[in-house]
């Protein structure tokens, strides 16, 4: 199940996030390091060489990615930690006494339900014959729209929401409007395919072919499961079918642009711009009868994917739609079918040898159900009002650093600055968990029925996406639950999140220097501050409009910073055959440029300009630098890190400590010289903010 994550929210990363050393953070209650973790350095390098193997190098030897993961970075055991504490939390709302119909009763009863495995053996595919027998039923083109109409959904993944894409042949988010931030408005996105991006479609690489195979090897398999006759055969007209989808869609690239993706049609638009699909059948299956105006984000992909609905066989459809209807509840349904998408999923996509532990899954999709009855609970245990004040007062002092660096550019005109600084004086900084709790109460979950419940909580977090249009703008909602290890800005919101589960040891830790804080969480704090003033973020005013208050020289000065860092990042080549996506992850990079610029002064600042103490012989600057690099650990398997620089806005962990490369007092720092492989020239330093 998925939850909804404007494609215009931008995320820190998931999920490796903060700095230990891998065998100290372990299980609740186990002892957790303070401070650099010296041991996981690797001193033999110069850190002009490689910053990352210098910071990181000996974590790295050392560390084994477990056969479950495609990746493994500190991070991630944060938010085992965090899981570890959050199903116990569950569990204990399950063995209490709790009203029926209560939200801690239907936390409970949730995770109950998903982790009785015996059950759902039992049960079968049967909770999918209605599903089943709607498909089956479909006979005219009508009807297919109108079935297509019930699958949409508010569905853009939660953890890959910078990949602009939905499962379902299209997904809605309901945002404030670009034009009129006083409304909400429909977006509609592109999807339905079941690889990654289209590339996995029409790369002619042999790696990518190789890839196309199995996976038409999973959805045979799949429609097998399914039960229907010459699955083979149905299973090479539904990966056409999808190839034929990949052909229209826009690219990863393009789907970034934010003046490209508005695009405001009328419900009469849809019938001349996208013919093929019968729309007021779908708008109505899909209870958007009310809305006048939709933005759809990839038009030309729209008109594509709407040719295909009348063009293609109406029995391809069907098998398309039947193996899609399994695959997209293959989580609570018997192991024949889990451990098949496993197989493609996990191990071809993200190269894992076994399935995550059950009761971990369990967790994850009952928070996306009930994410905030979860996290009201999570945050009265483990996030207290000290730690919320602390961490407020440090999104103060970074607030203000950046102020002055705005303040002292010497390259932005007044009246541009003034803007700039009108901006960051609205912006709308949450910390901890909402101002706000959701209501639950018209959520309906019953003990047994694990599919049921998934599907009934889908669903109503769809509607109550829908419900929102007509309604005020809500700049309280969140978009990340309160045990979430991540961080997000909402540029169209003019708004920050930073959940209470990034907010803790090692990345947030009171028993350490200061500076190391200003290292780790006060980066993320800055890099989201900076997400407003990004490629994207800088195009959105104060009130969240899509509106240019650059004048024309700034503008350009900031474009020119841009390209630099472009430049930058397309150097990068984790294999020899792909290069990161300068362009793709520009506002990412960024924001880490800017934000941990922020950060630094924000450090000094707090010290009066005065030098920190040493610790383990690091100077403050040392310790500032070292604590960001080693926020930053990750392994990757090789088939989730070719995936992540085809799809996701942010560039591989391992190369985001390189931003150290445009601040001039990490030259300093370290005693970085020319002729070092991580050296730039003054001149070529990005300074965007």
């Amino acid at each position: 199940m998925r939850r909804l994550i404007s494609p215009l929210a931008l995320c820190l990363v998931v999920p490796a996030l903060v700095a230990a050393a891998p065998k100290q953070g372990g299980a609740q209650g186990g002892a957790v390091s303070h401070g650099l973790d010296v041991a996981g350095m690797d001193r033999r390098v110069a850190p002009g060489e490689d910053f990352y193997a210098y910071a990181n190098g000996g974590w790295a030897k050392r560390t084994v990615i477990p056969a479950d993961r495609g990746a493994f970075g500190v991070g991630d055991e944060v938010t085992d930690l965090t899981d570890k504490r959050t199903a116990a939390l569950i569990k204990a709302a399950a063995a209490s006494k709790a009203s029926a119909g209560s939200d801690l009763r239907k936390i409970g009863d949730y995770y109950t339900s998903f982790m009785d495995e015996k059950g759902i053996e039992t049960k079968g595919l049967n909770p999918l014959a209605p599903a089943f027998k709607a498909i089956a039923a479909i006979q005219n083109r009508q009807q297919l729209a109108q079935y297509l109409g019930t699958t949409l959904r508010a569905d853009v993944d939660v953890l890959n929401a910078t990949n602009y894409y939905t499962a379902n042949l299209f997904g809605l988010w309901v945002a404030q409007d670009l034009d009129e931030p006083t409304r909400y408005s429909p977006f509609l996105l592109q999807g339905g395919l079941g690889l990654p991006e289209r590339s996995y479609y029409l790369d002619p690489a042999a790696g990518m072919a190789a890839i196309r195979t199995q996976y038409l090897a999973h959805v045979t398999a799949m429609l097998k499961l399914a039960g229907l006759a010459d699955p083979a055969a149905r299973a090479a007209a539904v990966v056409e079918l999808e190839t034929r989808m990949a052909k229209v869609h826009a690219s990863r690239e393009a789907s970034g642009d934010v003046l490209k993706g508005n695009n405001h049609w009328t419900r009469a638009d849809f019938a001349a711009k996208a013919p093929g699909l019968d729309w007021e059948a779908f708008f109505g299956a899909a209870q958007l009868k009310q809305a006048e105006t939709f933005v759809v984000w990839q038009p030309a992909a729209f008109t594509g994917l709407s040719a295909l609905t009348a063009e293609a066989p109406l029995d391809t459809w069907k098998d398309y739609l039947t193996f899609h209807a399994i695959q997209s509840r293959a989580q609570v349904l018997p192991k024949a079918v889990a451990n098949q998408s496993f197989s493609f999923y996990g191990k071809v996509l993200n190269g894992a040898t076994q399935p995550r532990p059950r009761w971990r899954i369990g967790v994850a999709s009952t928070n996306l159900a009930l994410g905030e009855v979860v996290g009201k609970a999570y945050v009265a245990k483990y996030f207290p009002p000290a730690e919320k004040a602390r961490a407020e007062k440090m999104v103060a002092h970074i607030i203000k650093a950046f102020r002055a660096r705005i303040e002292h550019l010497d390259w932005m005109s007044p009246a541009t600055k003034a803007k700039a600084i009108a901006k960051l004086a609205a912006l709308k900084v949450g910390v901890g968990y909402p101002d706000r709790w959701q209501d639950y109460s018209g959520l309906e979950i019953q003990t047994g029925d694990a599919f049921g419940n998934m599907d009934r909580a889908e669903r109503f977090e769809y509607l109550r996406n829908v419900k929102k249009l007509g309604q005020p703008i809500d700049r309280t909602e969140w978009v990340m639950t309160p045990q979430t290890v991540n961080a997000v800005n909402l540029p169209v919101m003019n708004a920050l999140n930073f959940p209470a589960a990034i907010l803790q040891p090692p990345y947030f830790d009171s028993k350490r220097p200061m500076v190391m804080d200003y290292g780790s969480i006060g980066a993320v704090i800055g890099h989201e501050i900076s997400h407003s003033f990004d490629d994207s973020g800088s195009l959105f005013d104060a009130t969240g409009k899509l509106n240019n208050w650059w004048t024309p020289e700034d503008l350009k000065h900031f474009e020119a910073s841009a390209n630099q860092l472009v430049k930058q990042f397309d150097a990068y080549r984790p294999f020899p055959d792909i290069h990161i996506n300068g362009k793709q992850t520009l506002g990412e990079n960024i924001a880490d440029v800017a934000g941990l610029a922020a950060a630094y002064d924000a450090y000094r600042l707090s010290l009066d300009d005065k030098p920190a103490p040493k610790v383990h012989g690091f100077t403050g600057d040392q310790q500032f630098f070292l604590s960001y690099a080693q926020s930053w650990r990750e392994k990757t398997r090789e088939p989730r890190l070719r995936q992540q620089i085809l799809t996701d806005g942010h560039a591989p962990a391992e190369y985001r400590p390189f931003t150290v490369r445009n601040l001039d007092s990490w030259y300093e720092a370290f005693q970085v010289k020319p002729g070092q492989a991580l050296y730039l020239e003054p001149k070529d330093r990005v300074k965007v903010w």
